[in-house]
């Protein structure tokens, strides 16, 4: 095994925006999309580990690593080396038409991570997770010869037309876009913190599957439902965990009807929650069985190379010759990155300071950084609530009254970027914590401190 050499900290300096950020933000708001968002005055230059610098020298803490894509961080010396070894072989042979060893042994790393004793999985790359998204609704609809799909409230599956219609947290994703996909219906997420349907928070799992058996009864018949499509940990919409039981029972009553169950992990897979998908933080559990029928992965796959796979079920993935494929799924050089990427969460090589590997890492860190927001809480009561597992974290703010305040959590992601950290929002009032996974404690401890004295200025 390798280690790497622990990357050096930049001095933390923060003079935002700078006339360089100004100058480039004004000509980017003259010619890009207009659908494109800018919630801070920053504009990269270039990154070091955890360390993002912008085109006028202010260095940031990265706190959300691309939304969880920056697995490795910025330039992380094992990623960098093997995309360019891949360059210098080859960038494009087309993977719908010619194998390649790249990627077929990419999938033999990857589907060993969920197969079991006499269960054999097979992949199919694309270049997004939307269009994870995309294949596994096609293939499930496919397999079961059933159209319709049931998503959750709360969710994020991407913008495309099949993505945005199982999309269930933001309306602007879907105004003005229609018609969209037809037969697809949402149903609520468990939010402990928040229950549906009159729950509490140790029975809103419960809620919500009988909730989807009554809509059996009343609206939509069970043998036309293709699929369940559900985030294990809910991402956009709040950096949600659900109770522990409720992926097992959502996976007996998906087997009860002759339904796929789909995770999608493309926020909290590929490491990010401590294990290498998120959903196996609930498999097993009083011998219970969560195992998905497939599985949809992409941004912290390969450390912010294009990439993504989904994940299936031999005998589920029985569409035939030619009825899906990618011109650009699969290319040779995200595959590399994809590699080693994989080399670092599976402590294949290791990096200095962080364990084993870079899942320990992050469940280690992740919990050092749960225990101080917690902490937190004792003195900032409009922090309602704090959530998550290994780098996957979710930072409520509350009103007196325990209402979502997004207001306040404005102005608290404002006042921590001021002061040099790179975050992101998501929910009605959450801040997520979803750092590259290369995250030590120390560098952990920079960014709370930074938070901390944001929290205090709001105080």
């Amino acid at each position: 095994m390798t280690t790497l050499p622990k990357p050096r900290q930049p001095e933390l300096k923060t003079s935002l925006p700078g006339p360089k950020t100004a100058a480039i933000m004004e000509r980017d708001a003259q010619h890009l999309s207009t659908s494109y968002m800018r919630p801070y005055p920053f504009v990269p230059d270039h990154g070091e580990g955890v360390w993002l610098t912008d085109v006028d020298g202010n260095t940031m803490l990265d706190f959300f690593a691309g939304i969880a894509v920056s697995t490795t961080g910025h330039a992380h010396p094992h990623v960098v080396k093997a995309v360019q070894e891949q360059v210098t072989r080859f960038t494009h042979v087309c993977l719908t038409d010619y194998p390649q060893e790249i990627t077929t042994s990419l999938a033999e790393r990857m589907v060993k991570h969920v197969e079991k004793p006499g269960e054999k999985w097979r992949v199919f790359f694309g270049n997004s997770g939307a269009e994870a998204v995309e294949a596994a609704v096609k293939l499930a609809r496919n397999h079961t010869g059933r159209s319709h799909i049931i998503s959750t409230i709360g969710s994020f599956h991407g913008r495309t037309y099949g993505a945005i219609t199982l999309t269930g947290s933001k309306t602007k994703y879907k105004r003005g876009f229609g018609p969209l996909l037809p037969n697809v219906s949402h149903v609520p997420y468990p939010n402990p913190f928040r229950p549906p349907l009159g729950a509490t928070a140790g029975t809103c799992g419960q809620a919500v599957i009988d909730h989807i058996e009554g809509l059996f009864q009343t609206i939509i018949p069970a043998d036309e439902v293709a699929a369940i499509i559900i985030e294990p940990m809910q991402g956009e919409g709040g950096y949600i965990v659900p109770p522990a039981d409720f992926l097992p029972k959502l996976r007996s009553l998906c087997d009860r009807h002759g339904i796929m169950l789909i995770f999608d992990e493309v926020q909290a897979g590929m490491g990010r929650s401590g294990k290498m998908y998120s959903f196996q933080h609930f498999d097993g559990q009083n011998g219970m069985n969560c195992q998905p029928d497939i599985i949809t992965v992409a941004k912290g796959i390969a450390s912010g190379m294009p990439i993504s796979a989904m994940l299936a079920k031999e005998s589920v993935m029985t569409w035939p010759v030619g009825s899906h494929g990618s011109t650009y799924g699969g290319n040779p050089v995200a595959a590399a990155a994809a590699h080693a990427t994989l080399d670092l969460l599976e402590g294949v090589v290791k990096h200095s300071g962080c364990g084993d590997s870079l899942m320990e890492n992050a469940a280690q860190v992740g919990e050092f950084i749960m225990a101080e927001l917690k902490a937190m809480q004792a003195e900032f009561p409009f922090i309602g609530d704090v959530r998550g597992a290994g780098m996957f974290i979710g930072l409520e703010f509350v009103t007196p009254d325990g209402r979502p305040d997004g207001k306040l959590r404005d102005a608290a992601s404002m006042a921590m970027f001021e002061r040099g950290l790179l975050n992101l929002d998501c929910g009605e009032a959450v801040i997520r914590i979803s750092p590259p996974l290369i995250l030590t404690r120390e560098e952990a401890a920079t960014g709370l401190e930074i938070m901390r004295d944001a929290l205090r200025a709001l105080k």
